[in-house]
């Protein structure tokens, strides 16, 4: 079914212009702190693990440093292992998430792959608890070349060294009920399309590659999450978010095609996690961890194998 949704900027049918994507930027409020939440974890831990600075975000007035954290002991004969979060800010597990694992799990790691963990790809948009950045692009369809997402582009330089060395990469991610009320609305405006409105599933699930599905890897992870937090079932037509349900909570995109960030590595195995913060079944702290897990559970498959 297609509806008419309103949304208070733009007008119907048409395509936003400047005038639209400054009164969007005008809404944008800053809610929490990146300094704060963020670069201070990542401080804590630097008398464990090396980090550095890998860009800049630069908009108008704001600066903010992107920061990556890398095993302490890295070793140029080990692969390598890719963990993102944050690429959608306000998807608060996937920062706090990879925060976790790497404070809790990552020093276990030594010696046998080298982490290589950037928390916060979009800070700006963390501020704002936002899809976007401050130029009304999603960087998780902005992972190509060139890509007109500063976030996205920064990643890429980031990994662009260690291409081909790349085993696994895990991309840390939620869907919201705000998926559904704010953020597919803004986009159908913001691109002058009808709303097509959608179903928000009730649990973690899981994204696999279609051009590069990796089933047992995939259910390696929803193995081990449901242990901690329940697994999104498929709906009616056997979906979740309009996607086929290949496996218990895993469904597949074509990555790169979609300019998706887990398509960046070209790694054997990669998966992009889906956590359900609005589930009456789920406490913040339970999804920190689910993401957490997932990324143990990942590379805990990789080394068996």
């Amino acid at each position: 079914m297609t509806e008419t949704a309103f949304y208070p900027i733009g007008t119907p049918s048409r395509a936003w212009g400047p005038a639209e994507f400054d009164a969007w930027r005008a809404r944008q409020v800053r809610h929490r702190s990146y300094a704060d939440d963020v670069v201070s974890v990542i401080d804590r831990l630097r008398d464990r693990f090396d980090v550095e600075q890998y860009g800049e975000l630069v908009y108008s007035d704001e600066r903010h440093p992107l920061f990556a954290i890398r095993s302490r002991h890295w070793d140029e004969a080990l692969p390598c292992v890719l963990v993102t979060g944050g690429v959608h800010g306000y998807e608060t597990s996937g920062v706090h998430g990879a925060l976790r694992f790497v404070d809790l799990h990552a020093e276990a790691y030594a010696g046998k792959v080298n982490l290589l963990v950037a928390p916060c790809v979009s800070p700006w948009a963390y501020e704002r608890i936002h899809r976007w950045n401050h130029d009304g692009i999603d960087p998780n369809r902005s992972f190509r070349e060139p890509s007109p997402a500063q976030e996205s582009a920064a990643l890429m330089r980031l990994v662009a060294p260690l291409l081909g060395r790349f085993v696994a990469h895990i991309d840390l991610h939620e869907t919201t009920d705000s998926d559904e009320s704010e953020f597919r609305p803004a986009l159908a405006a913001r691109d002058g399309k009808p709303f097509e409105p959608g179903l928000i599933p009730d649990g973690f699930y899981l994204v696999d590659d279609t051009e590069n599905p990796q089933p047992a890897f995939q259910q390696a992870i929803i193995e081990a999450v449901e242990r901690v937090t329940h697994i999104a079932p498929a709906d009616d037509k056997g979906e979740i978010i309009g996607s086929e349900v290949v496996a218990h909570g895993v469904i597949r995109y074509p990555l790169k095609a979609l300019g998706l960030c887990a398509g960046i590595t070209g790694a054997r195995y990669t998966t992009t996690t889906e956590v359900y913060p609005d589930s009456p079944r789920a406490t913040p702290e339970q999804c920190n961890t689910a993401q957490a897990v997932a990324v143990d559970a990942a590379i805990g498959f990789v080394l068996a194998q």
